[in-house]
This record gives C-alpha cells, structure tokens and sequence, in this order.
C-alpha cells in the first residue's frame, strides 16, 4: 500500500479549510495513517525546501510556512501518490481545475493550501520527515471492500 505526505499549509490554516481538505481526501476513499498539527522551524524547512534554497522566494516560502502550525498527513491507498496529486491540481492554483483542492480554495501559486509528495521516492522521504516512529498507524478499514475491487485488494 502506497503512502503519501500531506501539508495543510498556514493560509489554509488560517482560513479555516483543515476539515474541508480532510474530508476530501477520506471522501475519496483514502485512509489516514497519521495526522498531527505541528509548527515548522527553519530546520525541517530547509531540508524540505533544499531544492528550492537557490530560488528567489526561498525566504519567503519559509516565512510564510511558520506563520501558523500546519497540519500534517499521511494517507495511504493503492496509488496514493497520484491520486493525492490529482486531488491537489497545479500547483500554481490559478492554473489548476476546478474541483481540485487547489483551483476550488486558491487563487495563488505561493499562497496554495497545500503540499502533496510528488513520487513514491519523495513521499517515502517526506513521511519519514515528518513523521517518527510510532505516529502512523496501520489498521484495517472496514469498507475497504466497498471502496476497491477484488483484485485491488489483493495487491494491498
């Protein structure tokens, strides 16, 4: 089962959006493996954003991320990864659908209300940034036979 990093990021925060983008994403059909609000310091910034640090926004981007805690997920499914992005759209918001969480709550490509991983490889990375041992869960969801077909369920 493929896992996923989520950020709900300060401006969603703010704007009071946590349980609208959570919902999404159990609606969806997608487990939580863990969940936790935390406030972000320059070091977990820096190694998250190391591929931005040469970028002209860099400070910002860090600033505007230790405005408020956000809220952290990790959310597993077959092809989260994927899925998860989907659901999030471009990630300059003013280019992303209608329907995605970004093109329905963001007008911005800095102020986006979220993070998702992009590839199985960072998401791995990603969770076990900001997750330690003991704060993601396994356990048997109830509806996963009504939520995926035969053969899905036995690739999990």
């Amino acid at each position: 089962m493929e896992r996923s990093l989520i950020l709900i990021k300060p401006n969603a925060v703010q704007r009071g959006l946590i349980g609208e983008i959570i919902s999404r994403f159990e609606r969806k059909g997608l487990r939580l493996a863990g969940l936790k609000m935390m406030q972000l310091d320059d070091t977990i910034l820096n190694e998250h954003y190391a591929h931005l640090f040469e970028r002209p926004f860099f400070p910002y981007l860090k600033e505007s991320m230790m405005v408020t805690p956000v809220v952290a997920m990790c959310v597993e499914g077959l092809d989260a990864v994927e899925t998860v992005r989907l659901m999030v759209g471009a990630t300059n918001a003013r280019k992303a659908l209608p329907g995605t969480i970004r093109g329905d709550f963001s007008m911005s490509g800095e102020q986006n209300v979220i993070h998702a991983s992009d590839s199985v490889e960072n998401a791995e990375i990603e969770v076990k940034r900001f997750f330690r041992e003991g704060e993601l869960f396994e356990y048997e969801s109830a509806i996963t036979s009504f939520e995926y077909g035969h053969e899905e369920r036995a690739r999990m």
